[in-house]
C-alpha cells in the first residue's frame, strides 16, 4: 500500500495543511497516533474514497485507487476495503442480520455471521433494528460488518471505544484472527495505549498534519535506556506510600499488578498516568510511557 495525500482542512485551532506520505506491507497493522485534530481519520476518509485528497494518491496491491494527475478516484463500492468509524452507519431500515448479509462478498460465507455474534455476545440482538440497540452494540454489529467483507485494508476509528474491557480485549483476539487468516492490512486510530501496543506493527505519529515518527511501538514509546526481559503497557489505578516505598497497583489488560517503587521513580506519576511496567536488573520498574498531554487527546 503506497499513500500521499495533501489536504487543506479546517481544525478548531484553525487552518491547517495534510500533508502525509508513507508505505505499508500486505498484513501490516498500522496505528495513527496524535492529538485530535491531527488529521488521522481524514486519512481514513480519503482511503475509503469519502473525502477526496487536492493532491496525492492511493495505491493497494498494485490497484491505484487514486491518482490526482491521473484523474482517477475508485468509488467507495470499488475499494476493497471495510471501515468503521465512529459513526456507525448500519442501515436503518434493516435487522442486524440483514445489515450483516448484505455485507456479504460470498454467500458462502454466511455461517461466519452466526459465529461472529456469537463472540460478541449479539446473537438474541439479531433481529433487532440499529434503533433498538446500545451505541457499543451498533459499533460492534459496524465491526463485525467490516470483517465479513474480507477487504484487502481494514479502516478502523477507535472501534472498541464503546465497549466494557472484557468485551474489547475479545473483540480484539476476533479482529486479529480474522485479518490474519486473511492477510488484510489494517490502519487504525487509537488512543488506548494498551490497545496501541497489543495490535500495532508499526506506528505513525502525526502532529498538525505531519507524520513526525514512524516506528515499532516500544521504539516510539518506550524509553530507550531500558533492555530488560519484559515490558507490559498499564494504566495506574492506585499509588500509595508505605514507609519509605511506595505500592503502585496497574492495571496490566484484565489484572492488576503492585510494583514496589522508590520515591525518585514515582516522581511525576499519578493515577491515571499510562506507564511501562519492565525490568531492569531483573527488577519491576516503572516509566512513563508519553507525555501527559498527549495521553488523552
Amino acid at each position: 500500500m503506497r499513500v500521499r495525500a495533501k489536504k487543506k482542512l479546517h481544525t478548531s485551532d484553525g487552518p491547517m495543511e495534510l500533508d502525509v506520505c508513507f508505505e505499508s506491507g500486505v498484513g501490516e497493522f498500522v496505528t495513527l497516533f496524535g492529538k485530535s485534530g491531527a488529521g488521522k481519520t481524514t486519512i481514513l476518509r480519503m482511503m475509503a474514497g469519502l473525502s477526496e485528497p487536492e493532491e496525492g494518491y492511493i495505491e493497494v496491491s498494485k490497484e491505484v485507487w487514486f491518482d490526482s494527475r491521473k484523474k482517477i478516484n475508485w468509488p467507495v463500492q470499488k475499494r476493497s476495503i471495510g471501515f468503521v468509524f465512529q459513526e456507525h452507519n448500519l442501515f436503518p431500515n434493516m435487522t442486524v442480520e440483514e445489515n450483516l448479509h448484505f455485507a456479504l462478498q460470498d454467500k458462502k460465507d454466511a455461517g461466519m455471521i452466526e459465529a461472529l455474534l456469537e463472540a460478541v455476545h449479539l446473537t438474541e440482538f439479531q433481529r433487532r433494528r440499529p434503533a433498538q440497540l446500545s451505541s457499543g452494540q451498533k459499533q460492534r454489529v459496524a465491526l463485525i460488518r467490516a470483517l465479513l467483507r474480507k477487504p484487502k485494508v481494514l479502516l478502523l476509528d477507535e472501534p472498541f471505544v464503546s465497549q466494557d474491557l472484557e468485551l474489547r480485549l475479545k473483540l480484539q483476539e476476533e479482529m486479529l484472527d480474522i485479518y490474519k487468516r486473511h492477510n488484510a492490512s489494517v490502519i487504525f486510530v487509537s488512543h488506548d495505549f494498551s490497545e496501541i501496543f497489543k495490535l500495532s506493527d508499526r506506528i505513525l505519529v502525526l502532529d498538525k498534519g505531519r507524520i513526525q515518527k514512524s516506528g515499532r511501538p516500544d521504539e516510539i514509546f518506550a524509553a530507550q535506556t531500558i533492555s530488560g526481559k519484559f515490558k507490559f503497557p498499564g494504566v495506574i489505578v492506585d499509588m500509595r506510600q508505605e514507609d519509605f516505598l511506595y505500592i503502585v497497583t496497574v492495571q496490566i489488560g484484565n489484572n492488576l499488578t503492585k510494583v514496589v517503587a522508590a520515591e525518585n521513580e514515582v516522581r511525576g506519576l499519578s493515577t491515571g498516568d499510562h506507564v511501562l511496567v519492565a525490568a531492569k536488573a531483573f527488577n519491576p520498574i516503572i516509566l512513563k510511557a508519553f507525555p501527559k498531554e498527549n495521553q488523552k487527546t
